[in-house]
């Protein structure tokens, strides 16, 4: 199996949208409407180029298979960059979320700004916190999803890399 990462392209807002699905978005909140799908999709597009959002289509030998990528956030008042990957059920359980995730990983930190890393699952996701584990991230607390909407107050693990410390990736 082979696993690639793909810039983010226009016609790339079908994954949004197969993603935007009950079973795909249980640990999310549920899912998102058409327009804040769209905005999402725009963003992905536009943000690229000042490095806010840096999104990636996740191809398995040839086949879009999901998403994965980074954005600029901030986490205990110090800049970082937050990590997510979605990948579609015909993939899960394969290992394709690990090679991605750990693509990701490795393509944020040699960006060279040194920011930490880091991930929110849901504390009820048992396989997205066992994938962030998988990946390297260090788990480093709990929280509470700080998002408006059904999300807000989601009970999340808070996962990290942090690349200027002695074992970072």
């Amino acid at each position: 199996m082979r696993v690639t990462l793909e810039r983010w392209g226009a016609d790339d807002i079908e994954l949004l949208e197969r993603a935007n699905s009950p079973e795909m978005t249980r640990f999310l909140g549920g899912p998102e409407s058409d327009d804040a799908i769209a905005e999402r999709h725009h963003d992905y597009l536009d943000l690229w180029e000042t490095g806010e959002v840096v999104m990636f289509r996740v191809e398995v030998d040839g086949v879009a298979a999901g998403y994965a990528g980074w954005w600029t956030e901030v986490h205990e008042d110090a800049p970082v960059y937050e990590i997510g990957c979605v990948i579609e059920p015909a993939w899960q359980g394969r290992g394709a979320a690990s090679a991605a995730l750990a693509e990701v990983v490795r393509r944020a930190v040699a960006t060279g700004e040194g920011r930490p890393i880091v991930g929110y699952a849901n504390v009820d996701n048992a396989a997205s916190n066992a994938l962030c584990e998988r990946v390297g991230f260090s788990l480093v607390g709990t929280g509470a999803f700080a998002s408006e909407g059904e999300q807000a107050g989601m009970s999340v693990n808070v996962w990290m890399i942090d690349p200027r410390r002695p074992g970072g990736p």
